[in-house]
């Protein structure tokens, strides 16, 4: 079990003041937060359901219904934020509550995380807001918040650390059942069961087991097929610590699984040392995608690569930056992503290899620490 009083403390109360001073250097006054992992990230709430307003000066707005009202008070006070909690469960009352804060806060030009909220949510603010202040305008704030967490202070490294170390030693120890005639639907549920075992509070997504014919499918689910001998099975599994991920791939054969296998293993393994090799901060996103990609491009298997080579690892699975063929800009210091190639062939099954690692100023360490033999 993770003892959280051993793991760095997260300075949340940090992080307002951070996205204030983007606020009030961007082109609007104020910001309405709906996404749950940036409000998790900038109040420490845990909830199902808040929206903060965030204005340049002024006072922050913390939004939630009746569920939420001690949870939120003692969430943000032990996280050291200071906001104007307003506890209301009517839709039309939260509208109203954010209206007369944006009144109150002089906003003439709004954003709003336009990738976090619907059509009618965006024309119930239109309606509302402009129907007192028609003069207020209202635009995207693109991903501001989700920048903003792209950096890991001391605290978010040591949950993810923790989360890989729990994958890590859950995984090893349900090694040797691959050998027992399991299906990969019961291999994936003894492995959940043994991360949450081990301390971690859910999943980070669900595993996929594919083996077989089925690694040949990127995102194949774990079905009731039973896992043989001597064939390549696709293990890609992660786990949450206090809110943060881990994401960890192993391709693994129970004995032998012939000369086409093995090659293909070898071949991701390359790719996939090669991208590691490069990860540091200044380096080009886009050139780490090219070190995994150009190796398995020049072994004539370069379209059975088909998804990008990286990602951030954070509160979310799937957070900034990416790491593919199509990415700009570089690796900051304190970025954690993944590096992931890997090769689907019909006929012979998939291999991907990842590891989540953290990245330094000369370089990147691996917190996924699971040996990559390929045969057990």
């Amino acid at each position: 079990m993770i003892d959280l009083s051993t793991l760095a403390p997260l300075d949340i109360a940090a992080r307002l003041p951070k996205l204030r001073a983007l606020i009030a250097a961007s082109d609007f006054d104020a910001l309405i937060v709906n996404r749950l992992p940036n409000i998790r990230y900038l109040s420490g709430f845990t909830g199902s359901a808040a929206t903060m307003l965030v204005p340049a000066d002024g006072d922050v707005l913390f939004l939630t219904d009746g569920r939420y009202g001690e949870q939120s008070a003692e969430q943000l006070e032990a996280a050291g934020v200071v906001a104007q909690r307003s506890i209301l469960t009517a839709a039309s009352a939260q509208l109203d509550a954010l209206a007369d804060a944006i009144a109150a806060a002089n906003v003439g030009v709004l954003g709003v995380e336009g990738h976090g909220i619907t059509w009618d949510q965006q024309r119930s603010y239109d309606q509302r807001f402009r129907g007192t202040n028609p003069a207020l305008t209202i635009v995207p704030s693109g991903t501001i918040v989700e920048d903003l967490r792209r950096i890991k202070d001391d605290g978010e490294i040591d949950r993810i650390r923790a989360a890989c170390a729990i994958a890590d030693d859950a995984f090893q120890a349900l090694l040797p059942q691959l050998a027992n005639g399991l299906t990969e639907r019961a291999f994936a549920i003894q492995l959940e069961f043994g991360m949450k075992q081990r301390g971690a509070s859910a999943n980070s997504f669900d595993p996929i087991i594919a083996s077989g014919p089925n690694g040949a499918m990127p995102h194949a689910r774990p079905s009731d097929r039973v896992i043989e001998r001597n064939e390549l099975i696709v293990c890609d599994f992660g786990c949450i610590v206090d809110g943060y991920c881990s994401d960890m791939t192993r391709t693994v054969s129970v004995g032998d699984p012939g000369p086409q296998a093995t090659a293909l293993y070898d071949l991701v393994f390359e790719a996939q040392a090669a991208g590691r090799d490069l990860v540091r901060a200044g380096a080009e996103l886009v050139a780490i995608d090219a070190a995994c990609r150009d190796i398995i491009a020049a072994a004539g298997m370069g379209e059975l690569f088909s998804h990008s080579t990286g990602h951030g690892v954070g509160i979310e699975i799937h957070e900034a930056p990416r790491v593919a063929a199509t990415a700009s800009g570089i690796v900051f210091d304190r970025d954690v992503v993944t590096v992931e190639p890997g090769v689907y062939r019909p006929g012979v099954g998939g291999v991907r290899i990842e590891d989540t690692v953290v990245v330094g100023p000369t370089g990147s360490v691996s917190l996924t620490n699971t040996p990559k033999g390929l045969i057990l």
